[in-house]
């Protein structure tokens, strides 16, 4: 099973929310859904005409974004071992949130939300031990 995280900028989407799976997080104007879809194809097909942005996440195959026809795949961020996985889903949120108010493209906004979510699995806690920020500037450049 795959795990799906669909970041939606249609509010309208809210109401029709319970077919797409268990709300996570609701922000305004900014839906997160995770359920659990047997293959990336079928969530792709799945989340096409239903938002304008979908980050669908891997594990260690890292995450796929699909806006409109566009695909995006983005690997993992390599880590040493995986330690915990608390938390990991909400740091790949943050960063691939974090590109879109930066107004950088989703591959390097996938990037960020994989760099993010490495940090946390590399030791026990969801807390980041290292700033996203200067995690960040190492993507940024």
């Amino acid at each position: 099973m795959q795990s799906l995280l669909v970041i939606d900028f249609v509010d309208e989407l809210r109401d029709q929310s319970p077919r797409l799976g268990q709300i996570a997080v609701v922000l305004p104007a900014i839906l997160l859904v995770r359920t659990q879809i047997a293959s990336v194809d079928a969530a792709v097909s799945h989340v096409r005409g239903h938002c304008e942005l979908a980050a669908l996440t891997r594990s260690a195959k890292g995450s796929v974004l699909v806006q409109g026809d566009r695909l995006h795949v983005v690997q993992a961020h390599p880590v040493d071992a995986v330690v915990d996985t608390t938390g990991a889903g909400d740091l790949y949120a943050s960063g691939v949130l974090y590109g879109l108010a930066q107004g950088l493209d989703l591959p390097t906004c996938g990037r960020l939300g994989s760099l993010a979510a490495a940090e946390v699995i590399a030791h026990v806690g969801a807390r980041p031990m290292v700033p996203l920020t200067e995690l960040a500037a190492a993507v940024l450049g």
